[in-house]
């Protein structure tokens, strides 16, 4: 140990994937350092970005070895905040990751580079009393120039505004400054001018009563809503009482409900635009709502998983909408479960958190049914629209067309018939799951997978859906030369097929990857749909959430058996929440709705209990076996993930990692194939950790991770910890 009791010893967070943060000395100047801000430091043969974590007065390695800090890139300002410096430390902790992945996480892409730098306050520009005179003269040779008088006459503007007013708007901005006819100044905070709501139903009232009365405190709520129940208006009256009060909220959805009318309807309730930010931004984009969420100016942050880090100085309140989203969970690099850090920064900063679903995860159900967290119920739907009738299709010697059976198909008729609109639901994209010789057997394989590709028929090519893989479609087998190759399977495009020749006067709209990857695309057939035209709608599960089709009165979901029987103990859970959004877009206005169910096991008893009973005693079915089986949420798991591009060396990696296990109460088990145990060119194999004690595996766990690093074999293999696993 070598103490500095002159200087302090800066400790930095750096993006590499090293378990240990990183001591620099500090430069010589005026700025004086302190935890939260960025520097520029040397490592290795290149210069970085970091954060510093905390300032020491000590050091392993020898004062003379330290390398001092080049740059304070962003003066005496922080990036981090002490609160989310905080909650950071306990997420690296907590998920066994390399600190300064996980601080440079929190940070926008921009920053993270050297060159990066906090964007200025943004401005407005308003008129001066001689930019008001000028207005009343006449134009003159001044046209161009007048016309942006005339618009900020009507009241500042930002520079999006004048934007629209000229393409050379800039130059005749400056023009107007310098003249002193306008003048810019910091733009304030949005101003809340809401909009009046409909009248709340009593199971809303009492859920609004109760989150705002848990303002200034922290507070788990479940807001436990059937689809078309009226979440959405909870969440914006508890917005209202927090805005009014100069409160800033955070609002994450996942990543496929982040939609155009989403935004829209807030906008309109609240009078201003939120601050929106998720992946699909560009870095510029991005930086500028991390700085308006930092400045205070942002009232309103609407984001995907990532939003959760922003640096909200006054945050009263955090909601997740769709809490059982899989995309809450971050699947690869640090692996963090939004949903439950969300709930830790709440709990950090006293402030409530509201989990709104319609179908809660089992462990935010099993919260709620111990009381840990208050559960409000809403039960009706908030048009008075009664819930859609399930009708459940054996498909046992049913006669079939594209995967469609004639029963459903009659259906679909019918109901177009009436001028309606009907729904057809599969979650799996392109022409057919795979395509196979009828003469050999062949059929098509990823070579880089445990999977087979994909035919997508419109562009004659065959897709591998998990590394991208692709080629040609062969016109014969390439095996045994034979003109015998077929799909087998169904996917939407084969089902889009199937409908549009046998109803070729309706107009038919297909949602998934495919058809709307340009920008843009997915409102314009949303809003086709909202005409009220009658069409058949073909979709996967983006169209399972959140979307408003009033004139949609039959849903049919052509198939989700292979989650009734599958090696993940999570699938029927999984199941069982997509079939029940999937329901929820049928007879969401005055019109009646229908969910057909095709499946081969109707008498499966979870089926049963969820067609019946609802998705309440579906919960507790699923609760009851997994309490009985030591399974989450009554038990504590974690998964050490191994890869490599030789399964021998994966092998003896977790061979060895598993003899070096410390002894406790934590039962360690495998090694186990991954679920696609060869993905990407790399084969996957994982251990797992199970514990009735979360402390008794964090202690194990902590112990065992320093152990890791010095196995021989480690070096061989990528290897992570995967702290409450969401996937096999």
């Amino acid at each position: 140990m070598h103490e500095s009791p002159s200087q302090n010893i800066l400790r930095v967070a750096l993006a590499v994937p090293l378990r240990q943060l990183f001591d620099y000395l500090p430069p010589a100047g005026d700025i004086k350092a302190r935890p939260g801000m960025r520097v520029v430091v040397p490592f290795g043969h290149r210069q970085m970005v970091g954060v510093i974590v905390e300032l020491a007065n000590h050091s392993e390695m020898p004062l003379d070895k330290l390398a001092g800090v080049l740059e304070f890139p962003d003066g005496n300002l922080t990036v981090l905040t002490d609160e989310t410096l905080g909650l950071l430390r306990w997420c690296w902790r907590y998920y066994k990751h390399a600190p300064g992945e996980v601080v440079c996480s929190a940070l926008p892409p921009a920053l993270r580079k050297v060159s990066g730098r906090i964007p200025p306050p943004p401005v407005q520009y308003r008129l001066t009393a001689a930019g008001e005179k000028r207005l009343q003269e006449p134009p003159g040779r001044l046209k161009a120039q007048f016309r942006l008088l005339q618009s900020l006459g009507e009241g500042p503007a930002a520079e999006a505004q004048l934007r629209i007013v000229s393409p050379s708007w800039r130059k005749l901005l400056a023009r107007l400054v310098e003249q002193q006819w306008v003048s810019s100044e910091q733009r304030p905070a949005a101003a809340l001018r809401p909009a009046a709501g409909p009248p709340l139903m009593a199971e809303q009232k009492r859920s609004v009563d109760a989150i705002c009365d848990s303002l200034g405190s922290f507070h788990c709520h479940l807001l436990d809503g059937i689809t078309g129940s009226g979440k959405t208006e909870v969440y914006l009256q508890v917005l209202e009482q927090v805005l009014r009060e100069g409160g800033q909220a955070l609002l994450l959805v996942p990543e496929i409900g982040l939609t155009p009318q989403l935004l829209a309807r807030f906008e309109k309730r609240l009078g201003f635009a939120p601050v929106v930010t998720h992946s699909g931004l560009s870095e510029g984009q991005r930086l500028q709502a991390w700085a308006m969420a930092r400045s205070g100016l942002a009232r309103l942050v609407i984001g995907t998983r990532s939003a959760l880090f922003l640096p909200l100085s006054d945050l009263q309140i955090i909601i997740l909408d769709e809490e059982h989203d899989a995309s809450f969970k971050q699947q690869d690099g640090f692996r963090y479960s939004s949903r439950d850090v969300a709930v830790k920064r709440a709990s950090g900063l006293a402030v409530p958190i509201v989990l709104g679903t319609a179908t809660p995860s089992l462990e935010t159900y099993n919260n709620a049914v111990i009381d840990r967290y208050s559960w409000h119920r809403l039960r009706q739907r908030a048009t008075g629209a009664a819930e859609p009738r399930w009708r459940v299709l054996d498909l046992v010697q049913q006669n079939m067309k594209g995967g469609i059976s004639s029963a459903a198909m009659k259906a679909i008729g019918e109901t177009l018939e009436k001028q309606e609109q009907v729904l057809v639901f599969l979650n799996r994209r392109g022409y057919a799951p795979v395509i196979l010789c009828h003469e050999c057997g062949w059929h098509g394989a990823c070579q880089r997978c445990d999977a087979n590709l994909t035919w997508h028929k419109a562009s004659r090519r065959l897709l591998c859906h998990h590394c991208d893989s692709s080629m040609q479609l062969p016109v014969m087998c390439p095996e045994c030369g034979a003109d015998a190759l077929q799909g087998a399977g169904e996917g939407t495009e084969q089902l889009e097929q199937v409908l549009g020749r046998t109803f070729p006067d309706t107009p038919l709209l297909r949602f998934d990857r495919d058809t709307v990857r340009k920008k843009g695309e997915f409102d314009r057939l949303s809003e086709q749909v909202k005409t009220g035209e009658s069409c058949l709608l073909v979709g996967t599960q983006m169209l399972a959430k959140g979307h408003h089709f009033p004139k949609v009165t039959l849903v049919v979901i052509v198939n989700l058996d292979q989650a009734l029987y599958s090696a993940d103990f999570r699938a029927l859970e999984r199941m069982g929440q997509l079939m029940v959004q999937v329901a929820g877009r049928a007879g969401r206005d005055q019109l009646p709705g229908e969910v057909i169910l095709q499946t081969h096991y109707p008498r499966h008893e979870s089926l049963l209990t969820l067609l019946t009973n609802g998705y309440e005693a579906f919960a507790a079915d699923i609760r009851a076996d997994r309490q009985a089986a030591c399974q989450p949420p009554f038990s504590y798991q974690a998964l050490l993930r191994s890869d490599a591009h030789q399964k021998e060396d994966v092998k003896a990696f977790l061979n060895q990692a598993k003899q070096c296990f410390p002894a406790g109460e934590t039962g360690i088990y495998g090694p186990f194939p991954a679920m696609m145990e060869r993905r990407s060119g790399r084969t996957r194999w994982y251990l797992l950790l199970q514990s009735g004690q979360r402390l008794a595996l964090h202690r194990q766990l902590d112990e065992w991770v320093s152990l890791l690093h010095k196995l021989p074999s480690a070096r061989r293999v990528r290897w992570a910890v995967d702290v409450d696993p969401q996937d096999y």
